[in-house]
Parts: C-alpha cells; structure tokens; sequence
C-alpha cells in the first residue's frame, strides 16, 4: 500500500472518529464505552499477532512500560475525551488534540531532558492566542453561567479535553521505551490497550458506573467502526507509515484530522463558527503546521544524539 494512501487512511479515520464518540453518549457510561472499544480492539489484536504466529508472552521489563502506556493512552485519555465529549463539539475536541504537537515536546523534555526548540515554544503562544479566540465566547458565557449560578458544564468539558491531550502526550513519550524492549508493534499495542482496558474496568466499577448492554444500532455500528478501524487500522497506517517516511512528515496527520472534524461537525452537529471561531482554529493549525515545517537547531542535535526521544515523538496522533 503506498504511502500516499496510508496518510489519507489515518487522517480520514481519526478525523471521524471523535464524531463517532458521540454516537456512544447518553444510554452506556463514557468509561463503560471505552472498555467497549479497547477490549474488542485488544482482542482483536490479539487474535490477529495468533494468526501471525506470534508469542504473545513479553518479559515484565516490557510489560511495565506497556502498563505505563496503557495508563495515560488507552486509559486516563481515553476516558477524558468521552467526557468532555458530552459538554463540548467533537470538532473542538479535535482542535485542542492537535496541541500535542507542543504537549509531546515538553513531556520528552521532563522525561528526557530534550531541549526545546524557539520554533516550537513560539509556535505553542500563537497556538495558545488561537485556541483562547476559538473558545473565548464559550468561555465567557460558561463564566457567566457559573456566576448565575448555573454548572459550566462547558468549562468541564474543556478541562477535560486538555488533560485528554496531556496524557496521551505522556503516553507517547513511553513508546520510546517501549520500543527499546520489543518490535512487535501489533503485539505491543494489545497488550497497552489490554492494560489501559483492565484500568478504565477498575474505574467504572469503583464509581459505579454500570456495565449495560445498549439497544440504539448506532452505539453498535460507531463502536465496530471505533475499535476496528480507529483502534486497529488507524494505528497500524500510520505506523508503517512512520517506518517509511518518518516522523516528521508523518505527524503533519495530526494537523490535518481536525479539520475534518470540523467539517464533520459543521455538517452533522450544527456547529456554527463564527467570524472569531474562524481565525482561532486558522491561528491554532497554522501554528501546529509552522512548528512541523521544519526541526529546529536544538531539536535537530538533540535527535541525532539521543535516539529514544525522537523515537516517543513518532507517535504524537494518539487520537480518538
């Protein structure tokens, strides 16, 4: 499959899939629907390394960093984009997930003391100036809402969606460790997902949240469509195509999967942008794009001397 194609696979699907999140809100509790999708996409990796012929035993030295992966990727992510999908439009949720462009780079920096370069800290203010205009209407009436003594649901679900974006920044900075102790790609995204699934399981049930069979079709057809293709597919195309290309061509996936949500939520959930909305989402990809356009001096020595950073920013799109 040539490269060209595999970049439009990951881009189409994880640009629709924080629409298909919505599909699953309302009769089934968010951390139940995320037990849903990664037992069924874990499984079916599983089944899939069997087929392959592979051992699907890793050493503890492997599996401790994997249960760390699975924690803030497959888990604590997970968990806060399905909430915050009940107060906010998938299509913002999407915006703010292309941030980790930023995100990534300053959790490698605590993890592995990667210098930063000047683009990406410019980049991350005029990324921060656009997302204040896309949410500053939001923002203030939600304000205003908390004042009259209303709830802010929408503050809610904005803190929500950051810490969604930060841990799966975080998880990416363990695939370099990872990748230090197996190759097996397939073999190792079952077992963070498995782990991250039997994590989120713990959480429903000590918050009692309940394990429900939903009725609606459309629950079934989205988690089918989640699990398989924005779990499995998704993550495979776009791993091979960090195999062939590299990561610094492979990442610009993640600027461009909110604009199609965007689109998506324009058409399907009456999102209307306005004037300010606009320029915010062009100010906030803009900035991703010019901080990928090119690695800066410090990041440009930093990846040739320290192999395993550059390695945990391959896998920045960790995307719902």
């Amino acid at each position: 499959m040539s490269s060209p194609l595999l970049f439009a696979i990951a881009a189409l699907i994880w640009g629709s899939t924080f629409f298909a999140i919505t599909l699953q809100l309302g009769e089934v509790a968010p951390a139940v629907s995320v037990v849903y999708r990664f037992g069924l996409a874990s499984a079916t990796l599983f089944a899939w390394c069997v087929l392959r012929g592979d051992k699907l035993h890793l050493p503890w030295r492997a599996q401790r960093w994997l249960i760390l992966q699975g924690f803030f990727t497959f888990a604590l992510s997970y968990v806060c984009t399905y909430g915050s999908e009940q107060y906010l439009v998938s299509g913002l949720v999407a915006v703010l997930f292309a941030l980790m462009v930023f995100w990534t780079p300053i959790c490698s920096r605590i993890a592995f003391g990667t210098p930063i370069s000047w683009r990406t800290w410019a980049a991350g203010m005029i990324a921060f100036v656009g997302v204040t205009m896309l949410f500053y209407h939001s923002i203030t009436g939600a304000w205003k809402e908390i004042v009259g003594g209303g709830t802010g649901h929408f503050l809610l679900g904005l803190v929500l969606a950051l810490v969604a974006t930060i841990a799966s920044s975080a998880g990416t900075v363990v695939v370099a460790k990872v990748r230090e102790q197996s190759s097996n790609l397939l073999l190792t995204m079952a077992w963070s997902m498995f782990w991250g699934t039997s994590m989120v399981i713990v959480w429903a049930l000590a918050t009692g949240q309940p394990f429900v069979l939903p009725s609606a079709p459309r629950y079934w057809m989205a988690l089918l469509y989640l699990s398989l293709f924005g779990s499995v597919i998704a993550f495979h195309a776009y791993f091979t195509l960090i195999n062939r290309i590299g990561s610094q061509k492979a990442v610009y996936i993640g600027v461009v999967t909110p604009v199609i949500s965007v689109l998506l939520s324009i058409q399907l959930e009456h999102y209307r942008p306005g004037p300010v909305e606009w320029l915010g989402m062009a100010v906030c990809l803009a900035s991703v794009a010019w901080a990928l356009r090119s690695p800066g001096p410090a990041a440009a020595s930093s990846s040739s001397t320290t192999p395993a950073p550059d390695a945990s920013l391959a896998a920045i799109p960790e995307v719902p």
